[in-house]
């Protein structure tokens, strides 16, 4: 029996059995992704199998990397043969990394190959894989609607043009929604030179002449205005450790001013500067009607001699711990809440030991209010946590805190047209989960509540939530 069948990862005959039933078809909402709108209206092709597998995926880098495997053959010149040959040697030492199951997914998905990738028959495999991705069939626009993909939400600055979100809106052609996310890291950036170019560049954008921060405030309005008519409906941002800082408009102001010169600020003044920008950012969502989502817990570019070398997002990040991230997180949802200013809003934190925090921290600030359930979501297992560990760790500290059954489910967070199997191993994590507790005598085998709890989390919940 071939390794990919619909047992796959369930372990449970009523697991299976949703699983079949209820979950392996649906359609696909990947609301956070970091696929390029240039490449899905273009439709560019891929030369190969390692293209399309390994230029990009820092995941797959990493573990190259803990292989041995030297550099030239990871993001270097080494031929594309040399590359694929060296992530099979690579796959043969994964068990227990889920890039095994990945890997074999999509091999499945996509070419319809059962065999088990390894150095023993990498040749034949890439060559099968060639063959096929000369056919129309592996497009970004084919694989996406032979994915079943609804709707995917790009990641794109605040200085953006949209130019090809725009396009690809125009194209009556192509069915699944493709939207922007406004993520404006360059506002919060430590990065004097970074802030201070992209305040440049947002002035001439909207025609503001920044020089207090009221103006840069109706300059960011400006561009979400920008965003929302081409069809954006949820913000996006990534930090490394999440603080909320008291302030008045006097310290908002001063900080402001300093960042504006490129002075150097203080770690408290950066605080202030990350609770000021939050706030007004929280507002323009809400007014806005979005979602706001919070990525925190990376430690970027540790290695300075492989960032100088290859650069960034390469493969060099790490889980990182915060002191005090109770207080920060009720002090900064509560600002928000206090004003009336608190959007729908997804936290995803990376160190998964914080798992119980955010899930009973974004119980605190529920509310019926927005017109959809559980408007505070605690966000899916991210980036070191999509793992099936990580995800039943993230599924059971939200069931323990909150209601599994509003949850709004997974993302691909992927630069890959080919990562949506990624949803197909949530779905089989999900159903397993279920599964195990209705098997077990756990909880009654309602047949209605249970199809319609994994019809919810793995669609439903996110189109609503949404408001696509």
């Amino acid at each position: 029996m071939s390794l990919i069948n619909d047992n796959f990862m369930i372990g449970s005959p009523t697991g299976v059995t949703l699983y079949q039933q209820v979950a392996r078809d649906l359609p696909i909402i990947d609301y956070h992704c970091h696929l390029e709108a240039k490449d899905i209206y273009e439709n560019r092709r891929f030369s190969s199998i390692t293209e399309l597998w390994l230029a990009g995926d820092h995941y797959k880098w990493r573990a190259m990397r803990a292989n041995g495997i030297p550099e030239a053959k990871i993001t270097g010149n080494a031929f594309p043969e040399e590359k694929f040959q060296a992530w099979a040697e690579t796959v043969e030492a994964a068990f227990g990394n889920p890039l095994y199951h990945w890997t074999h997914l999509e091999l499945k998905h996509y070419f319809g190959i059962d065999e088990m990738l390894s150095s023993r028959n990498w040749r034949d495999i890439m060559d099968a894989c060639n063959r096929q991705l000369q056919d129309d069939a592996f497009t970004p626009r084919a694989l996406m609607m032979r994915s079943r993909v609804e709707v995917i939400c790009t990641t794109d600055s605040p200085l953006d043009s949209l130019h090809y979100h725009q396009l690809l809106k125009q194209d009556a052609s192509f069915t699944p929604k493709v939207l922007p996310t406004f993520r404006p890291d360059e506002f919060f950036s430590h990065d004097r030179h970074q802030f201070s170019s992209a305040l440049v560049r947002l002035a001439e954008l909207t025609g503001e002449t920044i020089t207090r921060f009221t103006d840069f405030e109706r300059a960011l309005e400006a561009r979400v205005q920008f965003f929302h008519e081409v069809g954006c409906r949820i913000s996006d941002h990534g930090l490394g450790d999440l603080t909320f800082t008291p302030f008045t408009t006097l310290q908002g102001d001063a900080v402001f001013q300093k960042k504006m010169q490129s002075e150097v600020i203080t770690a408290a003044e950066e605080s202030i500067w990350q609770s000021v920008l939050f706030i007004t950012l929280a507002r323009l969502y809400k007014k806005y009607d979005w979602a706001m989502q919070i990525h925190f817990g990376a430690i970027r570019n540790n290695n300075q001699r492989m960032l100088e070398k290859v650069g960034v997002n390469s493969g060099f990040d790490a889980i990182a711990d915060q002191p005090r991230l109770a207080a920060n997180l009720n002090a900064f949802l509560n600002a928000m809440a206090e004003e009336n200013h608190l959007p729908r809003t997804i936290i995803y934190n990376l160190y998964a030991a914080y798992n119980d925090i955010v899930a009973s921290t974004i119980a605190n600030f529920q509310s019926g209010e927005e017109g959809v359930k559980s408007p505070l979501q605690f966000g899916s297992g991210w980036w070191f946590n999509d793992t099936r560990r990580g995800m039943l760790s993230q599924l059971n500290a939200l069931a323990d805190q909150g209601l599994l059954m509003n949850f709004v489910g997974m993302l691909t967070d992927s630069r890959s047209f080919v990562s949506y199997p990624r949803h197909d191993y949530f779905r089989r994590i999900l159903c397993g989960l279920i599964g195990q507790w209705i098997d077990a005598g756990e909880f009654p085998a309602d047949d209605i509540i249970l199809q319609r709890m994994v019809r919810n989390i793995c669609h439903d919940n996110a189109l609503h939530y949404f408001k696509f």
